[in-house]
């Protein structure tokens, strides 16, 4: 696990310790509170659990893992095309994502400062950018922001709809 990454988890599970031995502790309003607390950190946890998942996929080159991120009905836009239903957009990352290639071994890098999840009841935002980088030259291949429309569907976090593009890079 990368290291920010850690400290994001391990933010996450004292938060979750934390609000556990809140909960316990009587029964106010306060309680209500840090219970409500403690689910939308848990959930936060599981939107950015596709994010470690997709970058997994990608260095391991598992289609099978990156699959199962996308809901069946899912919209990939990437490269001026619009790819509907998980056969289409499994087509593209075995046959055109340059990461997915079996000659190239690239780590995927993401700031984690840049990551943004935003959530609604149970539907939601994932946005992250991935810095691939040759694991030979220690080479940046390509830089991808990806924003994903996530939705809970049947307990499961997944992509809806999502769209790859070439960001900005600034300081």
């Amino acid at each position: 696990m990368r290291g920010s990454l850690r400290v994001i988890v391990s933010a996450c599970c004292a938060a979750l310790a934390a609000a556990s031995l809140l909960a316990g502790c009587g029964g106010s309003g306060k309680d209500a509170a840090a219970s409500a607390t403690i689910q939308r950190q848990a959930t936060l946890y599981q939107i950015l659990q596709i994010e470690v998942k997709f970058h997994q996929a990608v260095a391991k080159h598992d289609l099978n893992l990156m699959m199962s991120l996308f809901a069946p009905g899912a919209v990939f836009n990437v490269d001026q095309q619009a790819l509907t239903g998980k056969a289409q957009i499994r087509h593209w990352f075995a046959t055109e994502n340059k990461a997915f290639m079996p000659q190239n071994h690239w780590v995927a890098d993401t700031p984690t400062y840049k990551i943004r999840i935003t959530l609604d009841g149970d539907k939601g935002t994932l946005y992250f950018e991935c810095h691939y980088i040759d694991a030979k030259t220690r080479e940046v291949m390509a830089v991808v922001g990806v924003d994903h429309d996530v939705q809970k569907i049947n307990g499961r976090w997944l992509i809806v709809n999502s769209s790859a593009s070439t960001p900005v890079l600034s300081p």
